[in-house]
């Protein structure tokens, strides 16, 4: 649900906020300065991760989860009520950074407690598949942003849905966020949180602990996360502006090969999850990744001519090596940090990795094509950060299930797998 309203945003950004917010004689310009408010959803993220991270860590994963919730509900619901630029004037990007930064903070601190909830309620020796559910989210939230935008496309005109349609995408989300909260306040603790409160191992300060003690980890963690952000950002965001900007694509033919990639990622991400509790988790990680860095420079020729059945061919190879790297990934990142500091760990690793990875992916992607006029400079982005990606992984250390299982076991409490249920 929360991927949902960070979502729309990315969606609206690629198709009408420049228009609503940055108006501009120049259409590359408006797009990019909407995308510009788009990174900082990333950019905020680490201020999520250092505030909600450590309180993770502190006070239990539940508590954190419902406020980050409110965070990024609020903000979208305020979004969708925000005057254009046509009504208030430069009011209106300011309003639109502040709400935007909004989200992004909420995110950060979202992630690492969603994916501590699945995978810790779980067997640690299935920890791939129970982390891969907290994963399912982007691509889930992305399938209901734009099939949201999609269907207001279809029912309303050209101008309707600009001057007011994708505000119904925003104002949903208030329905939304009760739906979350009467979820989440049925939620236990972990038993692993349980376990730490029992033994009172509880981090004093967990952020400074992160960067003393495990600063491997942190870069490993960190590194692992760039090339699927960028990749995710190539192929659900910019791949809008480029389907309708350069193949000539209407609006509604861009949105649904999204649509057709996100909902096969939905079953995808938890069968990579899955698959990486049976072979080597960072073995199907750096080949993915591999495929990742390939993949755009047969993608861009591929397409160059309009096809539309080959534009959604592309996007679902794209996505489907996303999900191979997207599965594991949660898994992976937990698991370089001790069960103390995993919160705290996890969520500095993925909002970190955000500000160079998918913060300003779509800014470069829209700045490279606009100077060179070619793709091949996009396809080297993304080859780039498929080499540090494999770099981080190399770095990395493989899963030790009994992390989980020996916290457990020391404050006499049922481990995981041995007789705990999921909320």
């Amino acid at each position: 649900m929360e991927w949902y309203d960070f979502a729309i945003y990315s969606v609206a950004a690629a198709l009408v906020f420049g228009d609503v917010f940055f108006p501009s004689e120049d259409p590359a310009t408006g797009t990019l300065l909407a995308f510009s408010t788009y990174a900082v959803g990333y950019v905020s993220r680490p201020l999520g991760g250092f505030v909600f991270g450590r309180l993770g860590d502190k006070i239990g994963r539940k508590k954190v989860l419902i406020a980050t919730l409110v965070l990024i509900g609020v903000a979208t619901l305020l979004i969708g009520l925000l005057p254009g630029y046509a009504t208030i004037g430069v009011a209106a990007p300011i309003a639109l950074v502040i709400l935007r930064f909004a989200q992004g903070v909420g995110v950060g601190g979202e992630w690492g407690g969603a994916v501590l909830l699945s995978s810790e309620f779980g067997d640690p020796r299935k920890r791939g598949f129970y982390a891969s559910a907290a994963q399912i989210g982007p691509p889930a939230g992305n399938l209901m942003a734009n099939g949201v935008l999609a269907l207001l496309g279809l029912v309303l005109t050209e101008s309707q849905f600009t001057s007011w349609g994708w505000r119904v995408a925003f104002l949903l989300s208030g329905v939304l966020v009760f739906f979350g909260l009467w979820i989440r306040a049925k939620l236990e603790e972990t038993p692993v949180f349980q376990a730490m409160e029992a033994e009172k191992a509880r981090p004093e300060a967990p952020i400074r602990e992160v960067f003393t003690t495990h600063p491997r980890a942190l870069v490993a963690a960190i590194l692992s996360r760039i090339a699927p952000d960028v990749l995710y950002a190539l192929f659900t965001v910019f791949v809008l502006t480029y389907a309708t900007g350069e193949l000539d694509m209407s609006r509604s033919s861009a949105l649904a090969a999204v649509l057709i990639g996100s909902s096969l990622q939905v079953f995808l991400i938890p069968l990579a999850g899955a698959l990486s509790d049976r072979v080597n988790r960072r073995l199907l990680y750096g080949v993915s990744a591999v495929g990742a860095g390939v993949w755009p420079f047969l993608f861009f020729p591929m397409t160059d001519g309009g096809s539309w059945p080959l534009l959604v061919f592309g996007v679902v190879v794209a996505l489907a090596l996303h999900s191979l790297m997207y599965g594991p990934q949660a898994a992976f990142i937990a698991e370089q940090f001790s069960p103390r500091l995993r919160y705290t760990g996890s969520s500095l690793a993925y909002t970190l990795a955000g500000v160079v990875g998918g913060a300003i992916a779509p800014l470069l992607f829209t700045a490279l094509l606009d100077s060179y006029d070619s793709w091949i400079p996009l396809a080297l982005y993304v080859a780039i950060t498929a080499v540090l990606t494999v770099t981080g992984l190399c770095l990395g250390r493989d899963g030790d299930e009994d992390d989980d299982l020996g916290v457990a076991r020391s404050a006499g409490r049922p481990a995981p797998s041995e007789g705990a249920t999921t909320a």
